[in-house]
């Protein structure tokens, strides 16, 4: 984690990361303020805090409730060397907790971060950079010693060049990426998160055999996302690159709908009208790009291959990021090598979405097979002796496609997760099912997951399939676990050269009779393609071009953003706009507009209910306020302080409402109960003299929302990068 630091008045610091700032201060005796505590006192309360933690973490998953637990920590000094100390932890148990349950806490206390970094001894290293915003040195790991070359199943360069040249690649782009955390809780089982230092809702996860497999796993799927603008995905990118000459990449056409919002002939083609488009529905409107907003230049295409024939045929941008999320691109040290682990996970996702609905039963892998690959029976059984049944399949169908599978069940929760992986080896698809397992995932993590059902109608439901695609949280079928099998297991290899298993690759999808459109994105110096299988490869149901555009922001974006600023008429269009959207009440306003706001603000939990509330009391419709804030208070997930700020938004609105009461007799008992200075915010909103309490004022220039700014700066790097290797002065 990157942490800046700012010096402010006298011996003041502010040190920024994430979304977060924290102030330290000195003592007075030290010639400070005491205005807040010094970075020493921090460092004593997060051990403190984070042993906390994982004692709340280990009640969590056993329904253990700590209102009754308390922890505190004393640091004790060596009088004659105040560097080693001891940190003294003590925890308060009721009497109704078992023994085996205090022990499980003192051990939870025991792998608390911060200890165990403190114990391992941190190295510093201290340098002098010209400017920090410009090192890009990469925050991973050091460089390999001696001439190391590690080579992998389906890689065309060793770990360790790959490694290299994918750091080297986001130093050039002026990108710090950061190691956010490793996980390695069974053998040959390794994942990490990483990030963009600067942007951290830029990240990516990695998963691997080993810890440099898993890095290489991290990176390269952190450079397709660039590739593919996937980090932006329905994100304003602000009106700089709106009016740019190009807003995706250089080679991005428009196209302007018909008279009657017909389809531009220029784009897509028969074969994909077929499909996005077989009622005739689909407009030109619906196919506006999110991004930029700019409904005067038509639709934002992008060229991709038809792969039967080589055609270039158009896609829209819009399109894309509708219904396709992350599925179908892929980075590699050669295109060829791209090519296998697009195709490969586009196959682990169907075939995936086809055994979950059609609730089919797997084979399971015999023990001789399994045998053959002891680094896998080696994590799988230490998961067992965790006390988790795991469960190999061959998802393969029938050996007609490349995907493995592997089931961990959790007794203590009746939860269930089946990981699915896929490459034309089947060893390959076997290891990735099982990192796949366990991706991120701490053994309190795997306490998250569904049980099992026979409501066949929750396994079908679409949006099962999505929570699957996103993070294998959806529901699963109890028929998936019977012993009859519907299929005969097979120990099947689609293996070859990276070009021969692209090919294979191919042609089972031609002998499917589906097309694959492929673009190829070299123009940051990576090799990345990105794949789109009609009617095969989509997260999202077609429907939701029509029904549920992420487009949809583009009626509210602007006036949201300008809120301060609008008329009581402009005010109310709004208003009737958001009502007649039919859009969830709590679907939140980041969602809706694609803007950032920062979590920890009122912008950043404002959802279109609260929305709605403060435009109604702006216009002094108070009893549709009131109706409004008895909605927000019945399901409240809001902070504490805006919960109770609406709670003295109700006693208002009724008293206001009622003839036969006044608020003067009141004032005194609600300045008690809420406070003066909530009181006065409350009155003056509903009064109409304080319009939009808690909401700071912005625009399209987005000023003050640090946070998506940050986003756009990360886009803005690689818009420049794609406007010079264009020859593009932007």
């Amino acid at each position: 984690m990157e942490i800046k630091v700012n010096y402010l008045d006298n011996l003041r610091l502010e040190a920024k990361f994430d979304d977060f700032t924290v102030i330290a201060d000195q003592p007075i005796r030290y010639k400070g303020d005491g205005s807040a505590p010094g970075p020493f006192d921090y460092f004593l309360a997060s051990s403190a805090m984070c042993a906390a933690y994982f004692v709340k973490v280990y009640c969590n998953a056993r329904d253990i409730p700590t209102d009754n637990i308390r922890l505190s920590q004393n640091n004790i000094v060596d009088p004659e060397n105040r560097y080693n100390q001891i940190f003294k932890i003590q925890v308060e148990l009721p009497d109704d907790i078992s023994d085996k349950d205090r022990q499980g806490i003192l051990r939870s206390i025991d792998r608390c971060t911060v200890k165990k970094v403190v114990q391992q001894g941190p190295t510093f290293e201290i340098e002098v950079v010209e400017n920090l915003d410009e090192d890009a040195q990469a925050l991973l790991m050091g460089a390999p010693e001696g001439n190391a070359a590690t080579w992998i199943e389906g890689k065309d360069l060793p770990l360790e060049q790959t490694i290299a040249n994918m750091t080297q690649l986001l130093a050039d782009l002026g990108m710090k990426i950061e190691i956010a955390s490793w996980r390695n809780i069974v053998p040959h089982v390794w994942s990490l998160h990483i990030r963009d230092a600067a942007s951290p809702m830029c990240f990516t996860n990695g998963k691997g055999a080993t810890k440099e497999s898993a890095l290489a796993s991290a990176l390269g799927e952190f450079i397709e996302r660039l590739n593919c603008n996937f980090f932006y995905n329905d994100q304003f990118f602000g009106e700089a690159i709106a009016n740019s000459a190009f807003v995706h990449y250089p080679d991005e056409k428009w196209f302007q709908p018909g008279p009657d919002d017909e389809l531009p002939a220029e784009i897509l083609d028969e074969h994909c009208l077929a499909i996005y488009n077989p009622d005739g529905e689909l407009c030109g409107s619906h196919l506006i790009d999110t991004n930029s907003g700019r409904i005067d230049r038509g639709i934002c295409s992008l060229p991709f291959v038809r792969q039967s024939d080589g055609e270039v045929v158009y896609f829209p941008s819009n399109l894309i990021e509708n219904l396709y999320l992350s599925n179908g691109m892929s980075a590699g040290n050669t295109l060829q090598e791209a090519q296998v682990q697009c195709l490969s996970e586009i196959f682990e996702r169907a075939v995936k979405k086809q055994i979950i609905e059609e609730e089919w039963v797997l084979p399971d892998v015999p023990a001789e097979v399994l045998a053959q690959y002891p680094a896998i029976v080696e994590g799988i059984q230490a998961l067992e002796e965790q006390g988790f049944p795991v469960l190999v399949k061959d998802a393969s169908l029938g050996g007609r496609f490349p995907v493995m599978c592997v089931t961990l069940m959790n007794p203590r929760t009746g939860g269930v997760f089946a990981s699915f992986g896929a490459h034309p080896s089947f060893h390959v698809a076997l290891e990735r099912s099982l990192t796949e397992l366990l991706q991120g995932r701490s053994l309190e993590g795997l306490n998250d997951f569904q049980p099992p059902t026979f409501n066949s109608l929750a396994v079908t439901e679409p949006n099962n399939y999505v929570e699957h695609f996103i993070d294998s949280s959806g529901v699963i079928s109890w028929r998936f676990f019977s012993s009859r099998a519907d299929f005969e297991f097979c120990h099947w290899n689609f293996a070859g050269s990276n070009q021969d298993e692209a090919d294979t690759l191919f042609g089972l999808l031609a002998a499917m009779g589906k097309e694959a459109y492929m673009a190829v994105h070299d123009e940051l110096g990576a090799q990345v393609c990105r794949i789109l299988v009609p009617g095969y490869s989509e997260v999202y149901p077609v429907d939701d071009l029509v029904w549920d555009n992420t487009n949809k922001a583009l009626a509210f974006r602007e006036d949201i953003l300008n809120l301060h600023r609008l008329n009581d008429d402009e005010l109310l269009d709004l208003l009737e706009r958001l009502e007649d959207s039919e859009e969830d009440i709590y679907t939140t306003i980041i969602t809706l507009i694609g803007i950032e706001f920062d979590e920890n603000t009122v912008w950043g939990q404002l959802t279109i209910l609260e929305l709605k509330l403060l435009i109604c009391l702006a216009l002094q419709r108070h009893d549709e306020a009131l109706e409004l804030v008895e909605q927000f208070l019945q399901y409240n997930d809001n902070t504490v302080e805006r919960g109770l700020f609406y709670r003295a938004v109700q006693a208002v609105l009724e008293i206001e409402l009622d003839a036969a009461l006044a608020l003067d007799d009141f004032r005194h008992n609600l300045g008690r109960m809420y406070g003066e200075e909530t009181l006065a915010a409350v009155i003056g909103s509903v009064s109409g003299a304080v319009r939009f309490h808690g909401l700071t004022p912005t625009s399209l220039q987005l000023e003050g929302l640090d946070k998506h700014q940050r986003l756009i700066d990360s886009y803005s790097k690689l818009h420049r990068a794609r406007a010079a290797r264009a020859g593009i002065v932007l």
